[in-house]
């Protein structure tokens, strides 16, 4: 099977066992063995489909690092823990943070690095990107087969990609949404039969309008939850890294992105990014009723600035070409801007403790 017939076998699967929900035809775009997005390609980067922040400036992946090197002195410096990486990439950013991280030797020396990758091909650019780093990766397919121990854990575009479900305001109720087959047989959006229970309805949506449009998202939920589990069960702390809200409410933001711009999301299965931004108020209750501590969100740019990124440029900057000075000053802007990824991009810490951990509000650790 190729990528080209995706499409194909997708129509084929809705003629002869009916329409599929937002759920099921994301994880056959991004993740089908043989035509899936992740694992057929390397999307990232000016050659790719999208650029993340790592790929836009050394600076964001030392940042990490700098923050994860408080947590592990804030744990008590164990002598073993695991060092995770979801969704990695290209690797870039662990390179970076373990750049950041190698001014600690103990750190180093007690780290156990995984990265969850499914796609054997990334694996491949990760390896090789991380050949010169201080830390030789190990890798898994899945979260829950990090071998045990404390855990400091870094998912940066991660949770935007797992699937999502969509319901749809009607006279009786929230109806699921599906993709099926209009008339001339192509892939298009209707109603099945599915309806989102009452107990699910967050008060934001209470009133809405027929038509409107409200994403749930299990699948990331889960994940959140299984790692707050870990940290209360063995320690550490999580940062996860995303755009997306900071409550649930109405609103479509499934997308498809192509060659950098926007995409129709049903056109081009398993050769475009499909992504839905990410409910963050979702995410740090499922950390929270596993029995960790959450810091309530901070946007990218805030959380970049405290820990240092004019200064970190400072540096970079300093006795570098005009050129290269005014390269940096736009990366800055770039990723701390709130008119470019400052804004847009929310940072969740997940945490073992009620401890400081900076730049987060300690007086606001652990509350909604």
């Amino acid at each position: 099977m190729t990528i080209e017939d995706l499409k194909t076998r997708l129509r084929h699967r809705i003629q002869t066992q009916g329409p599929i929900s937002i759920a099921d035809y994301m994880a056959s775009c991004l993740t089908d063995p043989t035509a899936g997005y992740y694992t057929t390609r390397d999307p990232f980067g000016q050659k790719g489909d999208f650029i993340t922040a790592p790929e836009v400036s050394q600076m964001f992946g030392e940042l990490i690092g700098a923050f994860f090197l408080q947590a592990y002195e804030r744990m008590g410096s164990p002598d073993h823990f695991q060092l995770v990486e979801l969704g990695p990439g290209r690797g870039t950013l662990m390179a970076d943070l373990l750049r950041m991280a190698s001014l600690r030797p103990k750190f180093i020396n007690a780290a156990n690095l995984t990265l969850v990758e499914m796609s054997l091909k990334l694996q491949k650019i990760q390896t090789k990107t991380l050949s010169k780093s201080p830390l030789r990766p190990g890798f898994a397919e899945q979260f829950d087969q990090v071998a045990d121990g404390p855990v400091l854990l870094i998912a940066n575009e991660f949770f935007d990609a797992l699937p999502i479900h969509q319901f749809v305001k009607t006279p009786n109720g929230w109806v699921e949404r599906m993709v099926g087959l209009n008339e001339t047989g192509d892939l298009a959006f209707g109603l099945g039969t599915g309806r989102l229970s009452d107990r699910d309805i967050p008060a934001t949506a209470l009133g809405a309008a027929d038509g409107a449009i409200l994403e749930t998202q299990p699948a990331s939920n889960a994940i959140a939850e299984a790692i707050g589990h870990r940290i209360k069960e063995h320690g550490g702390a999580a940062l996860f890294i995303d755009y997306g809200y900071l409550k649930s409410a109405p609103g479509d933001t499934l997308q498809a992105i192509r060659k950098h711009a926007f995409d129709d999301v049903l056109a081009n299965p398993g050769k475009a990014d499909i992504t839905a931004h990410v409910n963050f108020g979702a995410l740090a209750s499922a950390c929270h009723q596993a029995g960790s501590i959450f810091c309530p969100p901070l946007e990218q740019g805030e959380f970049l600035l405290r820990l240092g990124l004019l200064e970190r440029a400072g540096v970079l900057g300093n006795g570098k070409s005009h050129k290269q000075q005014e390269t940096i000053r736009n990366d800055v802007e770039r990723l701390a801007a709130p008119d470019k990824m400052g804004q847009l991009f929310k940072v969740l810490a997940v945490s073992d403790t009620s401890a400081p951990l900076a730049p987060f509000d300690p007086a606001t650790q652990g509350k909604q």
